[in-house]
């Protein structure tokens, strides 16, 4: 089997890599010499290509997509082109411009996209009895220091990456929509710089979610915080339950790395994406109004 990382934008794609070379020869495209430095030194073995056409070019099995927000449309239409089953890592949009032209893509059934907690052992088993929940919250710890001292500052730009309320959000929107489905719309949001003021975004936020049956929902976002760790709770009439989300002794487990590789590769079996692209497309809408309204 042979998977391309095309991009190593984010922290993600190192942490991909290290579970899909367990399985697969990797061949890597990025354009930084540090970031492509890192990798390299990590798997000596892999293969560098000098462009995502040349990564393309070749023999492949899959592809992992982690490129900056702007870049991803255009990147993930080359993807496409090829046919082969496509993880792009979170979001793949963090502005209406780049949603607009994700929209125009022909998006087939082996493209995945999305926050790696909907896997995470602790919450993937979660169902819920719909008539008996009254409302939901997420709640997102992590944080977000490393932006203030300008790292990846695309990320922290509103426009670019779509900073603590896009980036951070995506997690707890994504979980509350892996329970409750993708008839929901924002009704609200907000955010604030409480600690880290050199900050180009927030480090704290606040969205308000309402699905078409009525359920409301609450997203916390925590960019100033201690341990990373996520949270969802239901609301019944008879009391509430919280599941919670934490790395623990195996954090590439615990927060749904694993289990989000073992996803895809299943796609470059030949399955289909197991998160429908309509869920994914709901779900950047959201984060996209929340960094409109804000």
């Amino acid at each position: 089997m042979r998977i391309a990382l095309a991009g190593l934008a984010t922290s993600h794609p190192y942490t991909d890599a290290r579970t899909l070379s367990r399985h697969a020869e990797l061949v890597v495209w990025e354009p930084d010499p540090e970031r492509l430095g890192r990798f390299t030194g990590e798997h000596p073995g892999a293969k560098v290509a000098g462009s995502l056409e040349e990564v393309l070019a070749g023999p492949l099995d899959g592809v992992v997509l982690t490129v900056p927000n702007p870049q991803i449309p255009r990147a993930l239409a080359r993807v496409l082109e090829t046919g082969l089953p496509c993880f792009v890592n979170k979001p793949a949009a963090a502005s209406r411009a780049e949603l607009d032209q994700l929209d125009r893509l022909p998006v087939h059934d082996r493209v995945l996209s999305g926050s790696v907690l909907r896997f995470a052992p602790a919450f993937a088993g979660t169902r819920v009895e719909r008539e008996e929940v009254l409302a939901v919250r997420a709640t997102v710890r992590h944080d977000v220091g490393l932006w203030a001292t300008g790292y990846n500052a695309w990320q922290d730009t509103p426009g670019e990456g779509g900073g603590t309320m896009v980036t951070m959000g995506v997690h707890g929107v994504e979980l509350l929509v892996a329970l409750l489905g993708p008839d929901v719309r924002l009704v609200g949001a907000a955010g604030a710089r409480r600690h880290y003021t050199t900050l180009r975004s927030e480090d704290t936020a606040v969205m308000a979610l309402r699905w078409d049956d009525g359920v409301t929902g609450t997203v916390e976002v925590l960019g100033v915080s201690g341990p990373e760790s996520y949270a969802v709770t239901l609301h019944r009439r008879d009391g509430s339950e919280t599941v919670v989300i934490e790395g623990g002794d195996d954090p590439v487990r615990g927060l749904g790395y694993e289990g989000t590789i073992e996803a895809f590769l299943a796609m470059v079996g030949g399955a289909p994406s197991p998160v429908p692209w309509r869920e994914t497309r709901a779900i950047l809408e959201v984060l996209v109004r929340a960094r409109e309204d804000f």
